[in-house]
């Protein structure tokens, strides 16, 4: 009896391996740049959940420590989506700082371009871009100099 709780437990964990490793994989698939995003972690999580041994459930304490953990995963991509906004509106405000003024920036071809900035427009994604001397679209990291 004990060499077949262990066959069973063992196929068990196999299983749960298995999924876990296809919940994963399915994971790394979808987002390449990621190592796991929190939609990969809570199909990883469920997967266990599916295929454990309902005979040896999995811990109380490990399943709120993998809760927690998702937790801690969807703040994390909350506060670097808020970052992303923020840094956004910073180079919005930058670069609204710069009209009136003369700058010298580098164009396309690799020449310094110097015009004052007219206006400030942003884009869908909110990357600014300077209109300087009539020619809209100046990203400004580009600017090599501002003055007066």
């Amino acid at each position: 009896m004990t060499a077949i709780n262990a066959t069973s437990t063992a196929a068990a964990t196999d299983s749960t391996h298995t999924a876990a490793t296809k919940a994963t994989n399915t994971a790394s698939l979808t987002n390449p740049k990621a190592s796991m995003d929190k939609d990969g972690f809570l199909k990883l999580f469920v997967a266990q959940l599916t295929h454990q041994d309902p005979t040896s459930p999995m811990d109380t304490n490990d399943s709120i420590a993998q809760m927690a953990s998702f937790s801690m995963v969807e703040g994390v991509n909350n506060l670097q989506s808020t970052n992303v906004q923020i840094a956004s509106a910073l180079s919005t405000s930058s670069a609204v700082g710069l009209i009136g003024r003369t700058v010298s920036y580098v164009d396309d071809k690799g020449d310094l371009q110097t015009g004052k900035v007219d206006r400030v427009s942003t884009t869908k994604d909110g990357q600014a871009h300077l209109t300087v001397g009539g020619k809209p679209g100046i990203d400004p990291s580009k600017i090599a100099e501002v003055s007066a």
